[in-house]
């Protein structure tokens, strides 16, 4: 965080939480590999630094925990609503930046989504209308809790960095609760020095409707001093990745003195003047010489084989990745060698179903977190285009099974209980619903036209 943007958060009255940056700082560092100085740099017992070679496991988790949260279709309504919502997230790239903010919520705990105008029309009233509706995607780094109530975040500032003309520009947004509880956005931009661009300030009214929405890890965050912030899930996983990583450099050094050398004894060899041996060129290619004897004696020519301690470093390397399993959250399977290959999370869930209430509970926070960014939109293109979508209408999320069951043969046992019990007419209204990924009062409604009736259908 830019030192502008907490110095105007103190003056304004707002605390800034040094220590929840701290901790997000530092899981960002082990997600982004980058070089842990404390950890990384060392030095041999002979005083010569060296660093160890990083696995960036870290990334790897997280890429595998967002993995079970991706979305393959969102349905905000029906007909030119949904149309419209769906346009403003493909022109925000939301598909992309949902997954690499999947990604960083298991990394730093934390992601957010505010809505912003742009190119409006700032009328004589001073009223704004028309302009286009684009999503602001920002991570824990940037996201600043100013109120939070029941563990909801009701007020948020967001900052941003930008090029212009080759200088850096920090943009903070707040979004603050005034009377009615209507929201007010306020807008600052800092110039490089610091400075406040005071002509750039905008303060503009909305209304009711949060324009703003924040995803955090489902699991209770029981860090100190961290309100409003998600659990970030390296943080515990810091000393298990740390031992994966040591586990690695002894499976590297092995690897890396593992040629073969073969000594030759100092009789085969003329000396020049300064007691160096002349070798031939084959001798060259073929020899290293070691001294004025050779280990045991056993002969003028030794072949020496490092040992690769393979299965002492399969043991260390399956207790490390156990702990991280458990450290991240997935039990002690998340990661295991089987016959000589990692399994990851993908193939353990097939196996252990018990885990798929982590898996559930992050869902439906993933799922609040992009039904809040619809129905803001919705409420913006009322406010400022004039229209008349209905906030309250169902938003439903399609998440891909793929990792975790095979949904065409989950499809095919649904439209098998379908045609096998024809009394049961809800079963087919299920199937279409999974199919299409549509709600329940819409599968009824296309049902109209079959021969099933559909007046007196029941949960």
């Amino acid at each position: 965080m830019e030192s502008c943007v907490k110095a105007f958060l103190n003056k304004k009255g707002y605390d800034v939480n040094d220590k929840a940056l701290t901790i997000i700082h530092a899981c960002d560092d082990w997600y982004a590999n980058r070089l842990i100085n404390d950890f990384h740099k060392r030095k041999t017992i002979n005083g010569i630094p060296y660093e160890l070679t990083r696995l960036n496991f870290a990334k790897r988790c997280c890429s595998d925990d967002a993995n079970l949260c991706e979305v393959l279709e969102i349905n905000a309504g029906e007909g030119e609503q949904a149309d419209f919502v769906t346009s403003v997230l493909e022109r925000s790239n939301f598909n992309t930046q949902y997954r690499k903010q999947l990604e960083k919520t298991s990394a730093d705990g934390t992601v957010a989504c505010y809505i912003r105008l742009y190119n409006a029309t700032i009328m004589d009233d001073s009223s704004v209308r028309g302009g286009d509706i684009k999503l602001n995607y920002v991570e824990a780094d940037a996201f600043i809790p100013l109120t939070v109530e029941n563990d909801i975040v009701t007020e948020a500032a967001f900052s941003g960095n930008t090029l212009v003309k080759g200088k850096k520009q920090t943009t903070l947004v707040l979004f603050l609760l005034g009377e009615s509880n209507l929201y007010t956005a306020e807008t600052h931009v800092f110039n490089d020095r610091g400075d406040e661009i005071t002509e750039k300030q905008t303060i503009a009214q909305l209304g009711e409707v949060k324009p703003f929405a924040v995803m955090r890890v489902a699991e209770v965050n029981n860090l100190d001093n961290m309100e409003g912030y998600g659990l970030p899930k390296l943080w515990n996983a810091i000393p298990a990745l740390k031992v994966v990583d040591l586990c690695y450099n002894v499976l590297f050094s092995d690897l890396d003195k593992s040629e073969k050398i073969i000594l030759i004894n100092e009789l085969l060899c003329a000396f020049d003047d300064d007691g160096n041996p002349i070798l031939t060129p084959e001798q060259k290619k073929l020899f290293v010489f070691t001294g004025e004897k050779l280990p045991e004696e056993k002969g003028l020519i030794q072949e020496y084989n490092p040992e690769i301690r393979v299965e002492q470093i399969t043991k260390a390397f399956e207790l490390a990745l156990s702990l991280l399993s458990m450290s991240f959250g997935y039990g002690t399977k998340k990661y295991s060698f089987e016959n000589g290959q990692i399994k990851t999370a993908t193939e353990y869930f097939g196996e252990r179903q018990d885990a798929m209430q982590e898996l559930g509970k992050q869902r439906q926070v993933a799922t609040e977190y992009i039904q809040d960014i619809c129905r803001a939109v919705m409420w913006f293109s009322n406010k400022y285009h004039d229209t008349a979508y209905n906030l309250d209408a169902e938003i439903t999320i399609g998440f891909d099974d793929s990792y975790v069951e095979d949904k065409q043969a989950k499809l095919e046992a649904m439209r098998a209980d379908a045609l096998s019990f024809p009394e049961v007419p809800i079963l087919k209204v299920w199937y279409m619903m999974e199919k299409y990924n549509i709600p329940e009062d819409e599968a009824k409604k296309y049902m109209q036209y079959t021969e099933e009736p559909v007046e007196d259908l029941e949960d």
